[in-house]
């Protein structure tokens, strides 16, 4: 249990980190002008979501919830992926890249088509370069995960 649950916070950390890189940097900008709000293609109702209708998402003006919650869904991931894990093929690559396909499949794919596409109406060049951003995402924690989990002990 402890090791699934370093492993659930290191998969969060590195979940934050790359979001932070992939969303924030080349998405949204340091200071705004990121692609995903200075595309022309891009939906007004999405960029006015995200810089000007009040309240302003959470992880805009007040990240430390979201950045908590990710370490939480980190730790949750971790426990899926000890619960599943063990039907794969040995190896952490091998394993990261299942783990990788499944939380993509199941999240990050459900959430940019029922939200971006369906709710804010973005566009479909612009939805698969955030699908782009979140299949970095999946993989780098699916792997801190599997690499924590599968990492063997040296007997004391």
């Amino acid at each position: 249990m402890p090791r699934t649950i370093l492993a659930g916070l290191a998969g969060g950390m590195t979940m934050n980190v790359t979001m932070l890189l992939t969303f924030r940097l080349l998405g949204f900008g340091w200071n705004g002008g990121g692609i995903l709000l200075s595309s022309p293609v891009q939906s007004p109702k999405l960029i006015a979501i995200w810089t000007q209708i009040e309240p302003l998402p959470l992880v805009v003006a007040n990240p430390a919830p979201i950045i908590i919650g990710m370490m939480l869904f980190g730790i949750g991931h971790a426990f899926i992926y000890r619960s599943v894990s063990a039907a794969w093929p040995t190896g952490i690559f091998q394993r990261a890249v299942r783990f990788a396909g499944l939380l993509f499949f199941m999240t990050f794919l459900f959430w940019e088509f029922f939200t971006p596409f369906n709710q804010l109406g973005e566009p479909l060049p612009l939805v698969a370069l955030e699908l782009l951003f979140w299949a970095t995402i999946a993989f780098a924690e699916a792997f801190v995960i599997a690499s924590v989990c599968e990492r063997k002990v040296s007997g004391v």
